[in-house]
This record gives C-alpha cells, structure tokens and sequence, in this order.
C-alpha cells in the first residue's frame, strides 16, 4: 500500500496557488483513477483506491502547510505502511522553473516548511518526494506573497501540463520504482497544447 500525499493550505483563498501544487496533483490523480477524497480522517481529507495495480490512499493534509508533518505521522501509523518505500509528498519548489519536476528518493526539505515538517515527524529524510517547479521569487515579492500567489496565464498552461505528468509519474513511482520515474519526468519540462 502506497501513501500520496499533496501539500497544500486547505480554504478556497489557497486554491490555485504555487503552494498548493500537492492539492492540484492529487485532485489531477483522483480524477485520473476514479478516488474520491472526501473522507475527513487524520487531520486530512483522504480517499483509497488502486494506481498501477497497488491500493494507495491520496492524502490532502488540512493542518495548513507548516504542520503538514503531523496528518502525515497520523496517516502513516494508522496504515502501518513502511514510509522509506511506500510514502510520496508530493510539493512546489521555487528553485526549479515553472513546470519542471523532480523526483527524489530521499534528501533535506530545500527550505520548504512542510517538507521540513514531516522529516521532523518521521525523524528522517528517506522518503520518496516529487517537487513541482513554480519559478524562482522575483525580487519585489516576499516569499510568502509569492507561494500564496496565483498563477499568471502562461505560468498556468505550463502548471496544468505539469500537474497532469505529475499523476502519470506516481504511477511510474507505483509499478517502476522512483529511478525509473526519476529517469522519464526529472528536470524536463512538460509540453503544452
């Protein structure tokens, strides 16, 4: 069994917002695969279902994006899934360029607040991560404007491309392993219509 877990801020003010990559990724793959994430549990909403075969549950924390640690830590021990194999987080990263994604198997939270969250829940770094680039911080914003800001018009062609790799990617993650995912998606930029 596999954990998916999106962050984001919950409230319709953060929808669409470059934080809020997780949330749109998981809302792209239960859509793809028919999961419905309605069920309030674990200070999330969550939904079950199967992806490539494997049950998973797509987790959506509500605690708001610095605590994300904490649903997660909750999801975890109740499924009693082994999280160095078997959790993806999916999350923004303004270090890399608007639509470019990256898959890691492990490694430091990059300064993002709900990746340093969960390592502080988990005690440790070895988790399976997917990061979505929204574009580095342009001069004349504060960091928190800029990842609760929304998309411009082409930024949000590139995002929605993006968003629809990302789903395709967990499955890769699912049925290939990270290092086949990481070679297919890592760093390449998706293409729009």
């Amino acid at each position: 069994m596999y954990i998916i877990a999106g962050l984001g801020n919950p409230g319709r003010e953060y929808e669409n917002t470059r934080h809020n990559i997780g949330f749109m990724v998981i809302d792209e793959a239960a859509g793809k695969y028919n999961i419905s994430v309605t069920e309030k549990k674990h200070k999330a909403l969550i939904g079950k279902g199967i992806i490539g075969g494997q049950k998973v549950i797509l987790v959506k924390p509500q605690t708001f994006m610095n605590l994300s640690g904490e649903s997660i830590r909750e999801v975890i021990d109740y499924y009693k899934i082994d999280e160095k194999a078997e959790l993806i987080v999916i999350s923004d990263d303004i270090s890399l360029e608007t639509g470019a994604m990256r898959i890691r198997k492990k490694g430091s939270a990059g300064g993002h607040n709900g990746l340093k969250n969960i390592i502080l829940h988990l005690g440790h770094d070895e988790f399976q991560r997917m990061r979505i680039g929204v574009g580095e911080k342009l001069p004349e914003y504060e960091l928190v404007d800029y990842v609760l800001g929304h998309f411009g018009e082409e930024d949000g062609k590139l995002i929605a491309a993006s968003v629809k790799e990302a789903a395709e990617a967990i499955e890769v993650m699912i049925t290939d392993g990270p290092d086949a995912a990481m070679n297919r998606f890592n760093k390449r930029k998706p293409t729009v219509d």
